[in-house]
């Protein structure tokens, strides 16, 4: 059996789609990739089943050199964009077999007309969904505050926009101070959305007045990172205003249609939050000056109040004189006619008193008299001279009535007083203490001193 060498083979493929597929084909489909290298673009194509999104169908492309040196500018400046993996396109191609390298199709043109219908249909696919869920006006709910001075900025740290935007903050006319923090992240690519949204997560929570997204200093072509359904949720659904600067105007992506406030430019979003300050200052210089007014206003009518009050202060003051005197003169009599019953009313009493007091004193003498009387009656009753007389006598030690026996001792010098006489004795002994049922007074030896008195000499 005859045999065909490979390149054999392959030559007779390659002769069979030159002759089959001799012409250009419109063919529409979607980047599962695309990349550049010396200056060609080579392209993975894929379809995808409607309901399953499962791929149904696959194929590479290349643009060579000469014709995507044309075709690349041209695409980019209609649709503001780059080709990039997603992107739904509509190329012109030619069949191309090589023995070596195999089948490809040949882009010769690409219609930018059905890429923008088909990121239309994206763009308009987020916004209906922003709709339902309630959040696309969301940020325009918001105000920016009137001192808005605290900038949280997302942009790359080396873009030529976020130095533009700081130099416009720094050297405003009115001298105002803005404190700007940069949080990085990259703004162009397919790292857009998610760095973006960490950037937002890490100023979330923070004390900032607002947020810059601003882009600049690169190319402007590459926007679709800023057309997603999460970055555009999170920017609706964020508790600051946002105010985009992305660095262009032939089109508005779906960040700007859901920021608070969109501007063209870096430099536009820095003049924005100056002129914002200003307004504040002009607010405050407004409100100072009608204050100033008002304060004016208000003096002007109290000096004319002041000056119409002195005119009818003397008039007043007369009046009130003459009707303080007559009112002096109405308390003078009442008060002369209150004394004068007052002292009425006392003299009376006193007289009452007077009278009453005569009587009670000499109900008093004379009961202080009768007291006196019986307490003469009983003193003389109890005077020691009469219980000497009837036959007693009373013995006394240092001065002291001598009450008990054992208050004596041996050798004690006592004095015994009698109704007629004193006797002076000294103790030799003491009796002991009788007990309860004897009387008997205790035995005392007395013995009589030589200088005792005559009978008849008076008692001491």
């Amino acid at each position: 059996m005859e045999s065909l060498s490979l390149y054999e083979l392959n030559a007779l493929v390659r002769g069979v789609i030159e002759r089959s597929l001799s012409r250009d084909y419109w063919v529409e489909a979607e980047l599962s990739e695309c990349r550049e290298s010396r200056g060609h673009c080579y392209m993975e194509l894929v379809q995808k089943d409607g309901h399953t999104n499962t791929p149904v169908a696959r194929a590479s492309a290349k643009c060579w050199h000469s014709q995507w040196a044309l075709l690349q500018p041209y695409f980019e400046r209609a649709t503001g964009q780059q080709l990039h993996a997603g992107m739904k396109v509509r190329l012109k191609v030619r069949a191309q077999f090589h023995e070596a390298f195999g089948f490809s199709w040949i882009v010769s043109d690409i219609d930018p007309t059905f890429t923008l219908g088909d990121l239309a249909r994206r763009r308009q696919e987020i916004i209906r969904q922003l709709r339902a869920e309630g959040i696309f006006d969301l940020q325009r709910e918001l105000e920016l505050p009137l001192f808005c001075q605290r900038i949280a900025v997302i942009s790359a740290p080396t873009a030529a926009g976020y130095g533009d935007f700081l130099h416009q903050l720094q050297d405003n006319d009115y001298g105002f101070c803005f404190d700007v923090q940069l949080f990085p992240a990259v703004m162009q690519g397919e790292q857009v959305e998610e760095s973006i949204i960490s950037a937002l997560n890490r100023i979330y929570g923070g004390t900032f007045d607002c947020v810059v997204i601003i882009r600049g200093g690169g190319s402007t072509s590459d926007l679709s990172g800023f057309d997603t359904l999460a970055l555009a949720e999170n920017v609706a659904q964020f508790p600051l205003p946002i105010i985009t600067g992305i660095g262009h105007d032939r089109d508005e992506c779906v960040l700007d249609m859901v920021a608070h406030t969109r501007v063209k430019t870096p430099t536009a979003a820095a003049q924005l939050l100056i002129a914002h300050l200003a307004k504040t200052l002009d607010r405050i210089e407004s409100a100072g000056e009608r204050l100033v007014r008002h304060v004016q206003r208000t003096m002007e009518v109290e000096r004319l109040r002041l000056a119409r009050l002195s005119e009818r202060i003397p008039t007043l003051f007369t009046l009130v004189t003459t009707r303080q005197h007559a009112r002096i003169g109405q308390l003078a009599q009442r008060l002369t006619a209150a004394i004068a019953q007052r002292i009425s009313r006392e003299q009376t009493r006193c007289a009452l008193l007077d009278s009453r007091c005569v009587a009670a004193a000499e109900r008093r003498l004379l009961n202080e008299r009768h007291r006196l009387d019986l307490l003469g009656q009983r003193a003389a009753s109890l005077d020691p001279a009469l219980m000497l007389r009837r036959g007693y006598s009373i013995t006394l030690h240092d001065g002291k009535a001598v009450r008990r026996a054992t208050d004596l001792h041996p050798g004690d010098e006592t004095e015994t007083r009698l109704a007629e006489g004193t006797l002076r004795s000294v103790v030799q002994s003491v009796a002991a203490s009788p007990s309860p049922s004897q009387k008997e007074v205790p035995s005392v030896a007395a013995q009589p001193r030589p200088s005792l008195p005559p009978k008849n000499t008076p008692t001491q």
